[in-house]
């Protein structure tokens, strides 16, 4: 009774198999873009992602008090602040965001409705265009000041950069996991406080429970590296945003696209 109960729809919200169908039609449109059209919608999302990630360093970093005192607390209030009205941004307004795709495009794959190369293009695309437009918004913010020597970004991008492959990379497969389930969440609901919701638990939570995004690593470890942290650009590609890159394709692909392809679509047919 309680697995029937679960396939049934919640008002304003599609149930979990009607919900894969539109996941499959929004990677299939995401699918069909043309590589004009998803730079420039992946530029977007980065800004968006980035500027997530300005406001959580902003004020969940700006509480070193806090932090020595109830850790547990600024985690909190730093996930709350920040990514996820960030990833809401993406989701309402029109973006590409490359830890998304990893979930909706190869769910689409899975179903027959887009093909390998167009997966490969937009994984790509979105990919080097989210990366492009994250340093355009470091480069902005360097000119700001509103980020001194001391301020979170430089203890970040040391503290991401010192991470060992493997706990980089399980970061990324568990952040993603999360990241890509909150996309889903979003997409079942039918108005903006709906996908507010189903984005902020999932978003607030992977902050605080300090996982790693690859999208917001490319705005928040540039910019502890334009603040004067100890870290070299070629020391961040290696040492963080590939592991973790590696990590949230994974998370999206497997533990979503896969699983849901096996438990409501074609997978589960074979």
């Amino acid at each position: 009774m309680g697995g029937e109960a679960s396939m049934q729809a919640v008002a304003g919200v599609l149930a979990p198999p009607a919900n894969y169908d539109n996941v499959v039609t929004l990677g299939t449109g995401k699918a069909n873009l043309s590589v004009a059209k998803i730079a420039a919608l992946g530029i977007m999302g980065g800004l968006f992602i980035g500027f997530g990630a300005f406001l959580a360093a902003s004020v969940g970093g700006a509480c070193p008090g806090l932090a020595a005192t109830n850790p547990g607390l600024q985690k909190i209030v730093t996930g709350a602040f920040g990514l996820p009205f960030g990833l809401l941004m993406v989701l309402t307004c029109g973006a590409e965001l490359f830890t998304g795709n990893t979930a909706l495009v190869t769910a689409a794959v899975y179903e027959g409705k887009a093909t390998m190369p167009q997966l490969i293009k937009s994984y790509l695309v979105s990919y080097l265009a989210n990366f492009a437009g994250s340093l355009l918004l470091v480069f902005m913010v360097a000119q700001t000041g509103l980020f001194g020597p001391t301020s979170a970004p430089v203890g970040l991008a040391m503290a991401k950069t010192s991470l060992t492959f493997s706990q980089a990379f399980f970061r990324g497969v568990l952040c993603n996991f999360l990241v890509c389930i909150a996309i889903v969440q979003a997409s079942s609901a039918q108005d903006f406080a709906g996908k507010a919701a189903g984005v902020f638990f999932p978003i607030s939570a992977f902050i605080a429970l300090g996982l790693e995004h690859s999208v917001a690593n490319m705005f928040l470890v540039p910019m502890g590296i334009a603040l004067g942290a100890k870290v070299t650009f070629a020391k961040f590609l290696t040492a963080n945003l590939l592991p973790v890159t590696l990590g949230n394709i994974v998370g999206g692909a497997l533990f979503v696209a896969t699983a849901y392809s096996f438990i409501f679509g074609a997978l589960g047919k074979k």
